[in-house]
């Protein structure tokens, strides 16, 4: 009789050093020196954090957190540690870690976890930015109301042998959103434009492209960051009003539709926080 695989939903966070190989060719004595520091440093932290390393291997980490919020908040202490300890002296030049979360099902094995939810958080490692942090759309929907720092939505990105998911591009107060491209259904798109920046601590509008600060920019920007329900309800409400005004002008109709759906989809959403607290 075989044993039954353990499953659990966790937060699992992937990190690994950007050039790494360069680095070690450059300097090895002086780049393990610094990866062994910044890995103290990432112990003591995650600690901090209630999470705990699951594995290390080359430049590597993998390590899960029962919270969201403290995986998130983890990760962006993480980057602050290690590029202070890169402003030493002493540290050798460079050493800049990009991190993926995400949160989901895996299978535990004794120590180790396995499956997609540890795939998909290494894949968004691989897609952030060094000394970035790119989380999943299910982490997002639970911490981008709870902490001060703001998100960039990247769409649907590809990712070798995982299924595409939602990503977002973490960004922190008064840190410069730069400009960048990335690729929707094939085409290229100006992240400036399409971003949705979710604020929720001191706002980084102002350091953004200037595209942004356009109303319909801030428009777009306000839009994506509501409620899918509501967003979905507010299309819908439009396109009615539109048909109305199109078709018949002179008899008021939308009205009503629009009021029954508005007040289905606020009342669902009250009582989906209600049961989530």
């Amino acid at each position: 009789m075989t044993d039954k695989v353990k499953r659990r939903l966790t937060t699992v966070l992937c990190a690994d050093v950007h050039g790494y190989s360069r680095l070690m060719e450059a300097d090895e004595t002086g780049t393990l020196e610094t990866l062994r520091r910044c890995r103290t440093a990432m112990a003591r932290l995650v600690e901090r954090h209630d999470g705990r390393i699951v594995n290390t291997w080359g430049d590597a980490v993998i390590t899960e957190f029962p919270s969201v919020v403290e995986a998130v908040q983890c990760a962006v202490e993480i980057q602050q540690e290690v590029a202070n300890q890169d402003s030493e002296p002493s540290s050798a030049p460079g050493m800049r870690f990009r991190i993926g979360i995400n949160l989901g099902d895996v299978m535990v094995d004794g120590a180790d976890i396995y499956g997609d939810g540890v795939n998909i958080a290494a894949r968004l490692q691989e897609l952030a930015d060094p000394g970035g942090i790119v989380v999943s759309n299910s982490v997002y929907d639970q911490v981008h109301n709870k902490l001060s720092i703001g998100f960039d939505c990247l769409g649907q990105q590809p990712m070798k042998n995982v299924a595409p998911v939602v990503s977002y591009r973490v960004t922190t107060a008064g840190e410069a959103a730069a400009r960048r491209s990335y690729r929707v259904g094939g085409s290229a798109v100006p992240q400036g434009d399409a971003m949705a920046s979710a604020q929720t601590g001191a706002s980084s509008g102002s350091d953004t492209a200037q595209g942004s600060a356009t109303p319909m920019g801030s428009f777009s920007q306000w839009f994506a960051n509501l409620p899918r329900p509501i967003a979905a309800a507010l299309a819908i409400s439009a396109f009615l009003i539109l048909i109305n005004l199109f078709s018949n002008p002179n008899r008021i109709w939308f009205h009503w539709p629009v009021t029954i759906l508005l007040f289905i989809v606020i009342l669902r959403t009250v009582l989906g926080r209600r049961r989530r607290r």
